[in-house]
């Protein structure tokens, strides 16, 4: 007599992927040595902002007299300020630190503000559509057709250029490639058998979107605000070179390259020093994300 087993078996529930644990992703990104060569200069570049006033003796607006040569032209670096100084006798060194608080604090808030920004268009465009989804989609589209420095030159022109307004208008032009990013995920994941047996139960829209959509987006929206910030950190020098961001005498790496470019001959130290900064910052942040990029995505699993 056989016996009918097939009560007896343990029935598993079809859940979701979630991602990779907290550990494993650690633990993967700490084998690439590109991303720990990245992670370690942004340490490194925060340190110097946060350690700025015990790492240098001098005033980031100071202007020395004995940082000018007997004809009035800036120092090259030599043991008293090793990085040189600037046309009015400032140690570059010291206005590089506290100008790396600039960029860093613009690069945090203006990037931030993006990533919510384009996190709820994108997400509420991809998973209601219809009607509304259509017309974020096409406001997104259109905000996309501007070139971004252009779009970026207008709105500091209109208003008056301070580090926070700086922040919000870099915010608002870089807002959109996110939203598209997560549109496109928010659409599939919208479609998937576990969305809909949520909405057989009568789960309401935002549990859906935050017990079940968010989640899957966390290393999409991880990855974005990384490698933007470095797009930000680059934009907001820009900016700051062209005049119309952070004005002096606030320390900005651009306008510290704006305010010497007419000793770019005489005094190559004031535009290489702060340069190699703005490439130094944004090539670390740059390594990070494409690390984390193949550490959260699932298909790379396996293979480090």
């Amino acid at each position: 007599m056989m016996s009918d087993t097939s009560g007896t078996q343990p029935v598993r529930a079809l859940l979701p992927v979630t991602g990779p644990r907290p550990k494993g992703v650690w633990a993967r990104l700490m084998r690439r040595k590109l991303a720990l060569f990245g992670l370690g200069l942004i340490v490194a570049v925060v340190a110097g902002a946060i350690l700025a006033p015990w790492l240098t003796p001098y005033d980031p607006n100071e202007q020395r007299f004995e940082g000018l040569t007997l004809t009035g032209a800036p120092l090259p670096p030599n043991a008293d300020f090793l990085l040189g100084t600037d046309l009015l006798g400032r140690d570059l060194l010291t206005r590089i630190l506290y100008g790396a608080r600039t960029s860093l604090i613009i690069g945090v808030v203006a990037n931030g503000i993006a990533l919510v920004i384009g996190t709820v268009i994108g997400v509420t465009a991809g998973y209601f559509r219809g009607f509304y989804g259509a017309v974020l989609m096409r406001f997104t589209d259109l905000m996309m057709a501007f070139p971004a420095l252009l779009l970026a030159i207008c709105l500091a022109a209109i208003f008056q250029p301070s580090l926070w307004i700086v922040a919000m208008v870099i915010a608002i032009v870089n807002w959109v490639q996110t939203a598209r990013v997560l549109y496109t995920e928010t659409t599939s994941l919208a479609e998937r058998e576990f969305i809909a047996a949520e909405k057989t139960l009568g789960a309401g829209h935002a549990r859906i979107l935050i017990r079940h959509i968010l989640p899957h987006l966390v290393p999409t929206i991880i990855v974005w605000g990384t490698l933007g910030i470095s797009t930000t950190v680059l934009l907001e020098a820009t900016l700051s070179f062209l005049g119309i961001g952070v004005q002096p005498p606030t320390p900005s790496w651009g306008n510290i390259i704006f305010e010497n470019q007419t000793y770019f001959q005489a005094a190559p130290w004031l535009v290489f020093f702060p340069g190699a900064a703005i490439l130094i910052l944004a090539l670390s942040f740059n390594l990070l994300g494409d690390a984390l990029r193949d550490v959260l995505d699932p298909t790379q699993r396996g293979r480090d």
